[in-house]
């Protein structure tokens, strides 16, 4: 009955941007779902706050690194307040309590982990090692970062992920760890199937400081990868608090597609050397480019959340991410395309039905709706697509019934009854515009949820309550705002 969902935890080396806006948007409507349906639910977000990227970055400003990620932890909090993100948990990897955690898990794998000297290809980037083979694959250089790979020698502890390759993959087959899309499972199981290397996962301290200490080694700090992964747990309060025996395994992790391999092969293969379930779902957002193109501070096409927020309000920043952009693909944000479905959906359509329904029961019943009949309205598609976090289908469900009931208004011709005093009819036909947009609302509460509750709040009571603006305004030219 539990319910767990988690996004990643975005690494503060960078101030938010939409695609971690778009990430929160996701799992925000699975959280909002399940407890639309009566279960018990922890959604934690948080920030990656360790790792030599994060001490560069704070040095360049004379800052020490807890000082820099006080300032970005506290932008995230902010993203979330501004898009109405109801997560329940917010972690920091400087968390005392994530850092006391991190040694106990260290501690609790220890059989796995073994020190090496170890030569390897290394981005700095990405701050993570690569294999030869997919250095050959990349030409020497990091598709993400556009620098090549510098070799690097170190004593670090490893772990024996290659011992786990067998079980998370079989993990997989059986659907015990589902992979959402098939397309992200194909590409773990084919990297599974090519075979896992031990990983490295902890780095000198005369190289990077900032980090939690191994435990029993006070020249290696853990590597800030290996650490992070574990806030998953750490939240929840492994091992002994009573969140972590109830809410674990993770019902959800929500991820992008550039940290695959770290939540289907490495952490899977952490979680069976603490002896713990596998989580049930990773579902897996691709990217999206602005114009056309990668999201990038030296194109300058960056666009804060908050610019979009201002001009079209919450709802409808998150009715564009979880629409427009596909859940099982990349998609593209340009003003062009959400100021058309601001106008043309959300405003002609949605707003429309609301409106003329709120105006005809005012004109010709006095604000009175009546009784309002529970018409039971097939929604077994909408809920297979939310299961399956296809967030876009399940909004397309939604308009169905939004284009429907339009139709049904231009059918029935309401001022037409009025006109031939027919009633009867009449107030039939306004009832049932109020119960399907109850359900609308209904549907929209995990996506839209503050304009599901402005719909029930001016027709749920039986009487029309006025509220002094329409859901969604028409904008006019706001792609030149």
């Amino acid at each position: 009955m539990n319910y767990f969902v988690t996004t990643s935890i975005p690494y503060v080396n960078g101030e938010p941007h939409i695609g971690h806006a778009m990430e929160l948007v996701l799992a925000d409507v699975l959280a909002r779902a399940a407890r639309q349906q009566g279960k018990p639910v922890i959604f934690s977000t948080g920030t990656d706050e360790h790792g030599s990227k994060v001490a560069e970055k704070a040095e360049s400003l004379k800052l020490k690194p807890k000082e820099f990620a006080d300032k970005i932890s506290q932008q995230f909090r902010d993203l979330q307040k501004l898009l109405d993100i109801s997560n329940d948990r917010f972690i920091r990897t400087t968390d005392a309590g994530h850092e006391q955690r991190a040694q106990i898990i260290w501690k609790a794998i220890e059989k796995d982990v073994y020190k090496s000297k170890y030569i390897g290809l290394y981005c700095v980037g990405c701050e993570a090692y690569v294999t030869e083979a997919v250095a050959k694959e990349n030409a020497g250089v990091c598709p993400h970062h556009k620098t090549p790979y510098q070799k690097l020698e170190e004593e670090n502890y490893f772990f024996k992920l290659s011992k786990y390759g067998p079980e998370i993959q079989k993990a997989i087959d059986s659907g015990a760890f589902q992979i959402l899309p098939a397309t992200r499972k194909h590409e773990i199981l084919h990297l599974i199937k090519e075979g896992l290397e031990d990983i490295s996962i902890s780095r000198p301290k005369e190289k990077i400081s900032w980090g939690i200490a191994v435990p029993g080694d006070p020249n290696q700090v853990m590597y800030v990868w290996f650490e992070a992964l574990m806030n998953y747990i750490t939240v929840l309060g492994y091992p002994e608090h009573e969140d972590f025996k109830t809410f674990w395994p993770a019902n959800v992790q929500v991820i992008g597609k550039d940290i695959l391999r770290f939540h289907a092969a490495i952490w899977p293969g952490m979680l069976l050397a603490l002896g713990l379930p596998l989580p049930k779902a990773l579902y897996v957002h691709g990217f999206v480019n602005i114009n056309g193109e990668k999201i990038s501070k030296s194109l300058g096409n960056v666009v804060h959340p908050k610019e979009i927020v201002d001009k079209y309000g919450v709802d409808a920043f998150r009715y564009y991410f979880l629409r427009h952009i596909p859940s099982y693909g990349d998609g593209v944000f340009t003003w062009e395309l959400i100021d058309k479905a601001y106008n043309n959906e959300l405003a002609n359509e949605l707003g429309n039905a609301v409106q003329r329904t709120v105006v005809m029961i005012q004109k010709y019943q006095n604000g009175l709706i009546g009784d309002i009949p529970s018409f039971e309205h097939d929604v077994a598609q909408y809920n297979e697509a939310l299961e399956l976090c296809k967030f876009d289908r399940a909004l397309d469900e939604v308009w169905e019934k939004v284009r429907g009931l339009n139709q049904y208004i231009d059918e029935e011709k309401p001022w037409t009854l009025a006109k031939n005093k027919e009633d009867d009819h009449l107030k039939e036909v306004l009832a049932y515009q109020v119960s399907c947009l109850l359900q609308i609302a209904d549907m929209l509460t995990p996506f839209l949820p503050s304009t599901a509750e402005k719909i029930k709040n001016i027709l749920g009571t039986g009487i029309v309550q006025v509220t002094e603006t329409t859901l969604f305004p028409r904008l006019l030219d706001a792609t030149k705002a």
